[in-house]
């Protein structure tokens, strides 16, 4: 036996992340292989190592090489690219393509991939790594595109043995029996509405997915790992054969070819009128949450040192010099929240079809300098001093709608379908002339005269009534929250409740559900932990230990989708321990006066009881830690 050694260098400049922070437990649970992953700082890909394009997807969001020593190597630009069509990436090479370490293989637009996609992390995997006797993992932080070596492997070979006769990625094996054993596994064709693929993984819309035999499926050497994502089922086959696996199976059934498309559309119709709400506020609010988790960090440093968080005077109160310093990180951190408007006229006028642009203009309308600030609308109201427009004798409240999340919303909606509208009716000639502003002064009137002040109302019953409930039965209302946050995250159905947290902040200053989103994330991470520190298997082990720690920075899906809800009780654990916790701060008042990282960060964000908080911390921490280790020490060493 002879050992060779092959360094596989990065392929693109960028933060070096562990497979398990990525969320896709594709490449979490290394169902393709194991390898690392790059935040990438850019958007040039270049070769890892010298070889031959074995595969390169249509939509050119991802590409796999296979070594002149015979390791294969994918490079998966993003999460769930595949659904861009291609647009914002452009390959240099194709298929067969003879290249050298550092020769370019992609670019692609980096804002445009991080907007549109669910991610923009890029995992660098080894998909052939039973033939590879030990991966080395690079200890640096970042990666140089072409100089760091990323990953060292080590491959065992029979003297004289080729790796190119031992490894072919271009097999011609049919692989009809396999494909018919899938489709069987699914509950068979009649189960299966659509079905399409992408580099890595068949892609499904099935009828019920409860006919699916799960064991069956995880029982074929063929198939690396399936779950449920976004309504579609997901079999992970691996790169090179998804597409030979997809083709057998539409020879040996009468299922058509479809597309991505097709399978979304089919997804789709399945869902109801409030999973599709769901969806639609995730689109929304989803892209502005980094400006809107930076303001609520930087609002966290602003309490620090204004508040008396650690004595009985303030950090500017001990030392006045650092007012200054105070008032200048309060500005840049209400920014987001003093134009929340604008944010989110961006976001949804896009998701509803409209110019973005018209969206930020519409919301920066609602907060106009000339119009009543919104905060002050109570104390107007009482002593009777809101200004007013007289529309040929008609009054019209001349008020802003800062801090407002449904007006925006609604009003955002109303842009997008007039644009859609005229767009379709107006020469092209003339659409930058007429369109916009005939848009825009339409939904500005609708705006101040119908939309605004019927949705702001409806977010004050809302904001009234959660407070009320809440308030009334502080410990019912905690114990619930704390219980359904998690199993919400699992629906996606927990986006919604951004939208609750922004209009409460908005209407009151402060938030009492936020507080309870960060102890049920640090819930998960220590249930995770407890599983690191129980598993004797060191996939689990790393898993665990990784995924516990991102669950504690906010970032709970790896840890839930990769360990807790696999194993189950961690998962259980982890609810109730969220639970007890959500029940005590809530009783104790606990509030916060922004949205910041939902995890152990997240106290700088609390303006009312932050001893409490903490309290809720070591709850959080200790039950589900504890509750997992018992169960688990039982159960795995067994």
């Amino acid at each position: 036996m002879v050992s060779n050694q092959e360094k596989i260098f990065a392929p693109l400049n960028g933060t070096i992340k562990s497979l398990e922070d990525v969320p896709d437990p594709t490449f979490s649970q290394k169902m393709m292989g194991d390898g690392l992953a790059i935040d990438p700082e850019d958007g040039k890909v270049v070769a890892p190592l010298d070889g031959e394009i074995v595969q390169i997807f249509p939509t050119k969001h991802a590409v796999g090489i296979l070594s002149d020593e015979g390791t294969e190597v994918l490079i998966h630009i993003g999460l769930e690219t595949v659904n861009l069509d291609g647009d914002g990436f452009e390959a240099h090479v194709q298929q067969g393509d003879k290249v050298k370490a550092g020769d370019p293989l992609i670019t692609f637009d980096v804002e445009f991939v991080r907007e549109k996609a669910a991610g923009i992390i890029t995992p660098v995997i080894i998909t052939n790594g039973e033939q590879v006797g030990f991966l080395e993992k690079t200890k640096e932080a970042t990666a140089i595109a072409g100089e760091t070596v990323l990953l060292t492997a080590e491959r065992q070979e029979k003297s004289g043995e080729k790796a190119s006769e031992k490894t072919s990625a271009s097999s011609d094996t049919p692989y009809s029996k396999e494909a018919s054993e899938i489709v069987e596994a699914l509950g068979g064709e009649e189960n299966i509405n659509v079905a399409t693929h992408c580099i890595t993984r068949l892609r499904f819309a099935l009828n019920d997915e409860d006919n699916v035999n799960q064991e069956s499926l995880e029982n074929m050497d063929l198939v690396k790992g399936s779950f449920s994502a976004n309504g579609q089922f997901q079999v992970v086959i691996g790169q090179g054969t998804v597409d030979k696996v997809y083709a057998a199976m539409l020879n040996e059934t009468n299922m058509g070819e479809a597309s991505k498309d097709d399978v979304k559309a089919a997804v789709g119709k399945k869902q109801n009128w409030l999973q599709r709400g769901v969806k639609v506020l995730a689109d929304i609010f989803i892209p502005i949450l980094p400006a809107i988790v930076t303001a609520g960090l930087l609002m966290g440093i602003n309490n620090v040192l204004v508040n008396p968080v650690f004595s009985e005077q303030s950090i500017i109160e001990m030392y006045p010099q650092w007012s200054g310093i105070a008032n200048m990180i309060i500005i840049i951190a209400n920014t987001a929240f003093v134009f929340l408007p604008a944010l989110i006229g961006w976001s949804a006028v896009k998701r509803f079809g409209g110019n973005e642009l018209l969206g930020v203009v519409l919301g920066l309308i609602m907060v106009h300098p000339e119009l009543l600030n919104a905060w002050s609308y109570g104390d107007a109201l009482k002593s009777g001093d809101i200004p007013t427009w007289n529309l040929f004798g008609f009054e019209v409240d001349k008020i802003g709608y800062q801090g407002q999340v449904l007006p925006v919303l609604f009003a955002s909606w109303v842009l997008a379908k007039i644009e859609i509208f005229m767009k379709k009716r107006v020469m092209d000639s003339l659409q930058l002339l007429v369109v916009g502003p005939v848009a825009l002064l339409v939904t500005g009137f609708l705006t101040f005269i119908i939309i605004g002040p019927i949705t702001f109302a409806i977010g004050n019953w809302i904001t009234d009534g959660l407070v009320a409930i809440f308030e009334q039965y502080a410990l019912l209302g905690g114990l619930i929250y704390g219980a359904l946050y998690a199993p919400m995250v699992i629906t996606g159905m927990h986006h919604t409740f951004l939208a609750v947290d922004l209009q409460l902040i908005g209407s009151t200053g402060s938030t009492f559900l936020w507080p309870i989103t960060a102890l049920s994330n640090i819930a998960q991470g220590s249930a995770a932990f407890a599983m690191m520190m129980v598993a004797r298997e060191e996939k689990l082990k790393g898993l665990a230990g990784t995924s516990g720690l991102s669950a504690w920075l906010g970032i709970t899906e790896p840890a839930m989708f990769g360990v807790n809800l696999l194993y189950k009780y961690p998962f259980i654990a982890a609810v109730g321990g969220s639970s007890i916790a959500g029940a005590f701060i809530t009783m104790q008042h606990v509030t916060a006066a922004s949205i910041g990282i939902g995890g152990v960060p997240g106290f700088l964000s609390i303006e009312n009881g932050m001893a409490s908080f903490f309290i809720g911390m070591g709850i959080v921490i200790v039950i589900p830690f504890i509750i997992t280790f018992l169960i688990a020490k039982r159960k795995l060493n067994k």
